[in-house]
């Protein structure tokens, strides 16, 4: 088990040579949003490019789509017909998926999940995308209910799962709130091995684990609580993870960057800060 410091960003944010070319830090898809939740897509977008990506595509419900297209330029957003995912959709997921593989010669990864609702037919979407897909895929958010009524589809996959406490429970029936850290490890590391997967337990310490080996995020901010500060670290997973990052480092990565990131924003926002202001942090974090 080990501590992560920021020495783990050292061999991901090297300096870049001449000879660089569009996507080859990596081109990021982000899928989620619903007719009521435009924010947390948007959100993951904006950190993912604050923490390098060359470029992030936005596939939403049409409503939400249109707001987050609003928000900046930098946002490219692609509106599916109707108020939240549906089975009509999985194919244009797919299609523009492999167009994403191709276009960034593999720099390629998915974040799903953010504001996406929990019904019944979404749910079965993303059940059968995840099954469908083979490039990196952080699963965030709604995404954490699907796949807990199918768990074999992360089995032995590129994919990273980011719950929270309470989505922990739903992913493994286990409940560790009240338990003390080492006994939080023992059991993150233990269902981590069980579904195959890797997991990032968002806490005070963040835990990460693929089943083999554990690392520890200690550093902490207390402001993280608002809401959005959890879409951007699943953009910063993703960011990482699009640039060819191997999943249990990238989440390792992405962990420090996101608590770095808040300690620099609550030094002038305290009680005030907003995920915004974390993400405006995200330079300052990696070049410290």
């Amino acid at each position: 088990m080990k501590e992560i410091t920021q020495d783990i960003l050292k061999d991901i944010y090297k300096e870049r040579l001449t000879d660089v070319r569009k996507h080859e830090f990596g081109l990021l898809l982000i899928i989620g949003g619903s007719e009521f939740y435009s924010g947390s897509p948007a959100f993951s977008a904006m950190a993912a490019f604050r923490a390098g990506a060359d470029m992030v595509r936005i596939i939403a419900p049409k409503r939400s789509a249109d707001i987050i297209a609003s928000f900046s330029p930098n946002l490219a957003a692609f509106p599916l017909e109707g108020t939240h995912l549906t089975k009509k959709h999985l194919a244009t997921l797919i299609t523009m998926t492999e167009s994403a593989k191709i276009s960034s010669k593999g720099k390629t990864a998915v974040v799903i999940g953010g504001g996406m609702g929990r019904t019944k037919e979404t749910q079965e979407v993303i059940l059968e995308y995840l099954s469908q897909v083979s490039i990196p895929v952080i699963i965030d958010a709604d995404a954490i209910y699907a796949i807990e009524k199918d768990l074999k589809v992360i089995s032995d996959r590129l994919f990273l799962i980011t719950p929270n406490i309470y989505e922990f429970f739903v992913l493994t029936k286990k409940e560790i709130r009240h338990l003390p850290e080492e006994e939080k490890v023992k059991i993150v590391q233990e269902e981590a091995s069980r579904l195959k997967t890797t997991i990032l337990l968002k806490g005070e310490t963040d835990i990460i684990s693929n089943g083999r080996e554990t690392a520890l995020n200690k550093i902490s901010s207390f402001y993280l609580t608002k809401g959005g500060c959890g879409d951007a670290l699943a953009g910063i997973c993703g960011a990482l993870a699009a640039r060819g990052i191997d999943i249990f480092t990238a989440a390792q990565a992405a962990a420090f960057i996101n608590v770095r990131a808040g300690q620099i924003a609550e030094q002038s926002k305290k009680e005030g800060l907003l995920a915004t202001d974390l993400i405006e942090a995200i330079p300052g974090a990696i070049n410290i």
